[in-house]
């Protein structure tokens, strides 16, 4: 598959602090990629450079086969940026702010179809100040949507959301996937990680410390599991032979019997505070 992003020994310091040191990527074409870590881990600094956003110090980056340290409008043109904060023209209402920021891009969707497509097509005539936070965050995306990008940065999208609408805009993200667009996503919420990316980077301490799938991010796929039961808890590499072993010791039902792996919080966790 084609590129969309490519970063290798990427490094960015503030005085004495080194906050990404010589951190590799590549993002391929039409995937949803996440990246995961803790405040301060670099991660956010990483995307504002690729964004165009943030001088790097050094390191080689290539996002859509630009340089994002040279940005031309053009460029700029082809990608979408929803910010984890955004000031927003409160006076204006859904529909005059959508259409005003159509205004900037060469061939913008139709801002109807967007402010549907973000399910705020029922308050596209009230102003924005009269939104709740939730939906406000709704305008952000729509806004991050109506220059149609090939690629769309995501830094917290979700945040605010209810449980309901989080599950409506993941929605929205998968068929804008489908459709081929490029999404780079920066979340706190590991199951939106997990239900969207198809690949998910950990950054701690400047670095990419693990990179695969979330099925399988830091071994997890491999991981022993936990065979639980009212009686005990053992981890193991065979776990339908220590099931049925138990089947056999009680004589059918095992009571309280759970079987899990670990999980992607548990693997993320591992990872920030131990770098495989």
């Amino acid at each position: 598959m084609k590129q969309a992003i490519h970063v290798r020994g990427l490094t960015k310091r503030y005085g004495d602090v080194q906050a990404v040191a010589g951190l590799d990527l590549d993002i391929e074409q039409g995937e949803v990629f996440a990246i995961l870590g803790p405040n301060g881990a670099g991660k956010s600094t990483t995307v504002e450079i690729l964004e165009g956003y943030r001088s790097r110090d050094s390191g080689e980056v290539s996002v859509l086969g630009a340089d994002p340290a040279r940005p031309t409008r053009e460029w700029r043109s082809r990608i979408g940026i929803v910010l984890q904060t955004a000031n927003d023209a409160a006076e204006l209402t859904v529909r005059e702010t959508v259409r005003h920021f159509a205004r900037y891009y060469p061939s913008p969707r139709d801002a109807d179809e967007v402010i549907a497509q973000v399910g705020l097509t029922e308050s596209a005539g009230k102003r924005v100040r009269q939104l709740s936070g939730g939906q406000r965050r709704r305008v952000d995306v729509a806004l991050g949507l109506v220059g149609r990008p090939e690629l769309l940065f995501l830094d917290e999208p979700t945040t605010g959301f209810d449980p309901e609408a989080r599950r409506q805009f993941w929605d929205l993200i998968e068929n804008l996937a489908h459709d081929g667009t490029t999404i780079v996503l920066t979340t706190h919420y590991l199951e939106e990680a997990e239900t969207l990316a198809d690949r998910v980077a950990v950054v701690a301490r400047g670095q990419v410390v693990a990179l695969g799938d979330p099925a399988t991010l830091g071994g997890r796929a491999t991981a022993k599991a936990r065979v639980a039961w009212s009686e005990g808890t053992v981890e193991t590499d065979t776990p339908t032979a220590t099931v049925a072993e138990l089947g056999r010791r009680y004589g059918g039902e095992v009571p309280g019997l759970s079987v899990t792996r670990p999980t992607l919080e548990d693997v993320y966790l591992r990872l920030i505070e131990h770098p495989s």
